[in-house]
């Protein structure tokens, strides 16, 4: 079997995980347009790669508003690799105690909210201590994490809590331990990961019901839609009214900061 064929493999039997996860799915954008609709927020947090997901929620085509991505550049920026703004640097500020709370403190977070936290492994400090605060202030509040790999990885923190100590809903992104799924022959350590595979998968399918729910109960998301699909000026249109929409939306979250 080539590498490519072991991939692909691999990541159909990804698809099937999530496929079987369908009905929790379901009750995570229940709670996600249940917030959307009462005119709450819908925060969204990762750190590392786990950032891909969030981005992948909103903004980008085929998203709209009632999700806040809360993206720190310091756990996030890879590009230089090394160096300044590193990776060893984002590494080490991933676990650090206390850089959650401090992120958290911009911004006022309402009871109508809810809060989605991906962490492949589910073992670094800051997005566990991510979830711990929202829960505190009693926000339902989801993970994204691979069982498999979560289950055998250690945690960071010293009590050996793990980011589903603290979610309401755990949904797995189906990928294997390490999270990398290839193994070449003549090489001891496997290639190309497959946790954000399931990541993307799961965050599109929960946006896609959650845009059901808002539609069915008569708001109708704002979409950010291709002009190829709806022409030039409603594309335009919807990209301006969604972000407006995102800014009065947000618009709370600074005014009760702190609060």
């Amino acid at each position: 079997m080539s590498p490519t064929e072991q991939y692909l493999e691999k990541c159909a039997v990804i698809l099937e995980k999530v496929r079987a996860q369908q009905p929790i799915i379901k009750k995570v954008a229940g709670w996600f347009a249940e917030s959307i609709l009462s005119g709450g927020l819908v925060h969204l947090f990762g750190s590392g790669h786990s950032r891909i997901m969030v981005e992948e929620m909103w903004p980008r085509y085929g998203s709209f508003p009632g999700f806040h991505p809360i993206v720190e550049l310091s756990l996030t920026y890879h590009n230089n690799v090394t160096g300044t703004n590193g990776q060893r640097q984002a590494m080490f500020l991933e676990n650090v105690p206390g850089l959650a709370e401090r992120i958290l403190r911009n911004f006022g977070i309402g009871d109508k909210d809810c809060a989605l936290i991906i962490s492949s492994s589910g073992s670094n400090i800051v997005p566990i201590e991510m979830a711990e605060l929202f829960q505190q202030k009693k926000i339902k509040t989801v993970a994204i994490l691979t069982e498999e790999h979560s289950r055998t990885s250690v945690s960071k923190r010293p009590d050996g809590k793990k980011l589903s100590s603290f979610a309401d809903i755990v949904i797995d992104t189906g990928a294997p331990k390490g999270d990398s799924m290839v193994y070449i022959d003549g090489l001891d350590t496997p290639v190309s990961p497959g946790s954000t595979v399931g990541g993307i998968m799961i965050v599109n399918s929960i946006k896609a019901e959650v845009a059901k729910l808002l539609t069915e109960a008569g708001q109708p998301p704002k979409v950010l839609t291709a002009s190829s699909i709806v022409g030039e000026q409603r594309a335009k249109n919807l990209f301006e009214s969604a972000y407006d929409e995102h800014a009065h939306r947000v618009a709370n979250l600074y005014k009760n900061a702190g609060s």
